[in-house]
């Protein structure tokens, strides 16, 4: 958080003789506005929260999971930042469970982290999908589900691989909290494929026939290539 605070004054010069006030960056001239921001807001190109609640349910993935998805986006974890602004813990234990020591939000633990970076590169590499550049656990959740393009199947098996990942670093997280874990990403990337597999095993009968295949090939053990 002081880091934030601290790079957003780089460019920030004190003069002495110069009164202080606030200024409408995005007009300076004329100041803020009504009409202004409306019109930002209205040219943006952002996902909505109801964007990303359509892909919370999923008819494969367990509804516990779907719940905490649905709790994620909201950000009401009882992530170590959520916990101090109700007063539970001290700003002194706010730090990553992981182990960065950076401030443990929801964006942070999910996407921020070093653990939940590498597991996200290892993920997409499974997969053979591109790089998803957010901002945001929304925006992440709903570019990830359209990187394959394409078909209705491709979308469904990305949504589920999403919460099975969001799944897996929150279990980890908490197993590292109260019970001691320590694993590796690539143990966690195992997880996700096992989760998955289970997942879309009950549907999927030739899916069901090819485990091994599943670990190196997902998309053409489900016909998707």
């Amino acid at each position: 958080m002081l880091g934030e605070c601290q790079s957003l004054l780089l460019d920030i010069s004190l003069q002495d003789q110069v009164i202080d006030r606030w200024q409408w960056s995005l007009d300076p001239d004329t100041g803020y506005t009504v009409r202004g921001v409306y019109q930002l807001l209205t040219s943006q190109d952002s996902v909505t929260l109801d964007d990303a609640d359509n892909l919370i349910w999923h008819s494969q993935v367990s509804l516990k999971v779907s719940i905490f998805a649905w709790r994620l986006l909201r950000d009401r974890l009882p992530t170590r930042a959520n916990l101090v602004t109700r007063g539970v813990l001290s700003p002194t234990v706010a730090t990553c469970v992981l182990g960065c020591g950076a401030a443990e939000s929801a964006h942070h633990l999910f996407l921020s982290c070093s653990t939940a970076g590498s597991l996200w590169d290892l993920v997409r590499a499974w997969i053979g999908i591109s790089l998803v550049d957010s901002t945001s656990l929304r925006d992440h959740f709903v570019q990830f589900t359209a990187s394959l393009g394409g078909s209705r199947a491709r979308r469904s098996f990305l949504q589920l691989v999403w919460l099975a990942c969001a799944w897996v670093i929150w279990t980890e997280r908490n197993h590292r909290l109260f019970k001691g874990s320590s694993d590796t990403p690539h143990t966690l990337l195992d997880k996700i494929k096992l989760f998955s597999f289970r997942w879309l095993k009950t549907t999927n009968i030739t899916l069901a026939l090819n485990h091994h295949s599943w670990w190196s090939s997902p998309l053409l053990c489900l016909g998707l290539v």
